[in-house]
């Protein structure tokens, strides 16, 4: 059957010469002629023609030197055209082809400049960014990979007492005088006004694809992968909470540490030349991720499953979030969260993959909209925790915990802890306030907390 470096058509037309200039852009391939879409030959009446004049009509419109050659098959004639992959970009009469599957497309935009980088010895997240400079970010995001690469041990606290602009430089995330994408992603507040589909978005959804409420969840990548485990946790997930003694329980549909690896993954190795987001679907008792990826040609999911060596479209993004003792290095990502899942008694989660997509689906321990409390004043959720531990929500459970470990801790400390907007911090020790379970004790800057109650 046809595939991604194998073509049949019955007849020779010239636009096929864009199949021709897809093979080459791509791994190469053969483009059979004489043979019908079931791979039955019907053989070709001009063949010793079309042996004399494809060579010269494929070498003078793209630069490309084929092979072509008359074949015998069941005593009727056919012709193979065999295309090398070529180690530069080969356009048809300005345009530019890429076989992926059993399709040829053409390329345009995010793809094209993808695909122009990659023949190059350059990769997509190198692209530089002339009208973007360092005062345009803020310094948010910076603090927080600092105190990351320190906490893992990745970096010391010698290497980023530097200025942020060093950092970069450290990080090999400019280019000359320029900043990288690969700087915007995984620092910049706002990365998808640069690249639009750097968010991720999040749905609970009925069985039968009604969609009950949504987030987008945007900002430096640094930072992202924690945003989105801590608002599935404490959203859309019910967290069946108990105390024994002073030692807090959690019973969620699945663990977070693997939810968070798969997040991660998907933000460090999805296609950003797309423009689409990550998109996360949750249900009663499943949740998938699927992201944009191209994924090393000839990859299987065995070979996924099992470890292997990492390689990531984005090497740049990679080596920031390795440093900053997010991700490793060894290509273990997978099989770590089909260990996490089995340990937690759940099913392994299965895996959809596509030229173009990659999807993992988690089966998760009932997680059922109808004991849901609803709150008008912070969404359908409401705080899903709240509801089940009394009117106290999780976050606020965390704010306490920190404040209880951290008596003087600030709220801009508290945001950086929970990667949950200071507004939403501002909000939720107002709640607790008001309803007696802390006090702030002296003065703002100089003061610190009381926790007048922790059981909940």
């Amino acid at each position: 059957m046809e595939n991604q470096q194998l073509e049949w058509k019955e007849t020779w037309r010239d636009e096929y010469l864009k199949w021709i200039c897809g093979f080459a852009n791509a791994q190469g391939g053969t483009f059979v002629i004489g043979k019908n879409d079931k791979g039955e030959t019907v053989g070709v009446k001009n063949a010793e023609k079309l042996l004399e004049d494809l060579p010269n009509k494929i070498r003078s419109t793209m630069g490309v030197v084929a092979d072509v050659n008359l074949r015998k098959d069941n005593e009727l004639d056919i012709i193979e055209i065999f295309v090398p992959a070529y180690p530069n970009t080969i356009s048809y009469h300005g345009k530019y082809y890429f076989r992926t599957g059993s399709t040829n497309q053409e390329l345009s935009g995010y793809a094209l400049d993808s695909l122009l980088f990659e023949k190059y010895g350059r990769t997509y997240d190198s692209m530089p960014f002339p009208h973007i400079t360092l005062g345009d970010f803020w310094h948010d995001a910076f603090d927080i990979f600092r105190k990351k690469a320190v906490a893992s041990k990745r970096l010391t606290t010698e290497d980023v007492s530097v200025s942020d602009k060093e950092l970069l430089q450290s990080l090999n995330l400019t280019a000359n005088d320029y900043l990288s994408l690969a700087a915007v992603l995984v620092f910049h507040q706002t990365p998808q006004q640069w690249r639009s589909g750097a968010y991720v978005k999040i749905g609970y959804f009925t069985d039968n694809a009604e969609i009950l409420y949504q987030d987008e969840i945007n900002g430096a990548l640094v930072g992202m992968a924690d945003k989105v485990v801590d608002t599935i946790f404490t959203k859309y997930f019910i967290g069946r909470i108990r105390y024994e003694g002073i030692q807090r329980i959690d019973d969620y549909p699945m663990p977070r540490t693997a939810l968070r690896e798969a997040v991660m993954n998907a933000l460090v190795h999805r296609d950003y030349s797309t423009g689409s987001p990550i998109q996360i679907r949750i249900y009663d008792n499943r949740v998938t991720i699927a992201n944009d990826c191209r994924l090393p040609e000839g990859t299987t999911l065995s070979a996924l499953i099992n470890a292997h060596k990492s390689v990531s479209i984005n090497p740049l993004v990679a080596g920031a979030m390795f440093r900053s003792g997010q991700i490793e290095a060894w290509g273990r990502g997978i099989e770590r969260v089909i260990k996490l899942c089995v340990e937690d008694n759940l099913q392994e989660p299965e895996f959809i993959i596509t030229p173009r997509t990659f999807t993992i689906c988690f089966h998760i321990r009932e997680n059922k909209i109808d004991e849901i409390v609803n709150d008008n004043t912070s969404g359908i959720n409401g705080g899903i925790n709240g509801g089940i531990n009394g009117g106290i929500k999780d976050i606020q459970i965390r704010i306490i915990e920190l404040m209880e470990k951290f008596p003087t801790i600030s709220v801009k400390e508290i945001e950086q802890e929970t990667f949950v907007s200071r507004r939403t911090i501002e909000n939720n020790i107002k709640s607790l306030k008001d309803n007696g379970f802390i006090e702030r004790v002296g003065s703002r800057k100089s003061g610190h907390w009381k926790i007048i109650k922790n059981t909940f």
